[in-house]
């Protein structure tokens, strides 16, 4: 029982993973993206008032993405108190980089992150 726990948790976390890269690559796209057109525009000599409204939608995407990865982060978390619910607390996963000790501990607030962030 507790191998068959062991490779359902490894599925889930292998999917996981695979799901946090692509939402942080996506927002990197969607931000060079963003940052990208305004001086381009300039360079190009186009005036302000043209491609406003494709600013206003990639920072629309940029937003939306930031808001998909507070989520998966979330799942995250989650994932990680079902781990030990499932008896396999004991078990690492991922990467070796240290988590922000209020997330370690299960907690539901990322505003911890935001602060280990803007501490970077």
């Amino acid at each position: 029982m507790l191998k068959q726990r062991r490779l359902v948790a490894d599925q889930v976390a292998a999917s996981l993973f695979e799901a946090e890269a692509a939402i942080d690559l996506a927002l990197a796209k969607a931000a060079a993206l963003a940052g990208i057109m305004p001086g381009l525009r300039t360079e190009a000599g186009i005036s302000a008032l043209i491609g406003q409204g494709a600013v206003e939608r990639a920072g629309e995407a940029f937003a939306a993405l930031a808001t998909a990865r507070r989520a998966i982060c979330e799942t995250h978390m989650e994932l990680s108190i079902a781990q030990k619910q499932m008896g396999l607390g004991a078990v690492m996963y991922g990467d070796s980089l240290p988590k922000p000790q209020m997330i370690a501990d299960g907690a539901r607030d990322l505003r911890a992150v935001a602060r280990a962030a803007r501490a970077a």
